[in-house]
């Protein structure tokens, strides 16, 4: 199977959500479930990147993914010297909610290319609906690995998971 080189909105007649398996059965089950009712219910958006073969269902299927949604932050959990310059109301941010990549592609650079897709595309956002910064809550110590590697920083822990970020600031450097 070999991939697009463009990611698209998720869209059910056309991606095939079932075939997805990244080897995590949440991420999986959130694709092939709930990604679309999260789309139709307004609260996140899933981009898609579609192999350029169809499956005899007609359907491509997706080799990565992820999803976005506007999220906050309070300032207190901010590193002290980032929140003391910032009000006291809760912070604008950007959640990379998930990101996965079919385990046919483990290993093949996949996710580092989807990740900086989506950090181009929430800079893009950026530009019209202001965020201090991007938050991902890994979902196992391998992920929070992947994430510290380009540039993202322990913020807290949240039920159970290390949540990072990585400020606007820093993403913009590598856009522009």
């Amino acid at each position: 199977m070999s991939y697009s080189k463009t990611f698209k909105e998720l869209d059910n007649s056309q991606y095939d959500r079932a075939s997805f398996d990244c080897g995590e059965a949440e991420l999986n089950d959130f694709i092939q479930t709930q990604a679309a009712k999260h789309m139709q219910a307004g609260i996140s958006r899933t981009m898609v990147l579609p192999a350029v073969t169809p499956l005899p269902n007609q359907k491509y299927p997706i080799c990565s993914f992820y999803t976005i949604a506007p999220s906050s932050i309070c300032r207190d959990i901010l590193p002290q010297a980032m929140g003391k310059k910032l009000l006291r109301y809760p912070i604008p941010v950007f959640l990379l909610a998930q990101l996965a990549v079919h385990k046919e592609f483990h290993g093949s650079g996949l996710g580092k290319a989807s990740l900086i897709k989506a950090l181009e595309y929430l800079w893009e956002i950026n530009a019209h609906m202001r965020a201090y910064a991007i938050v991902v809550d890994c979902l196992t110590g391998q992920a929070e690995s992947f994430y510290a590697k380009y540039g993202f920083e322990v913020l807290c822990e949240i039920n159970g998971r290390v949540r990072m970020f990585i400020p606007m600031k820093t993403v913009g450097q590598l856009f522009t």
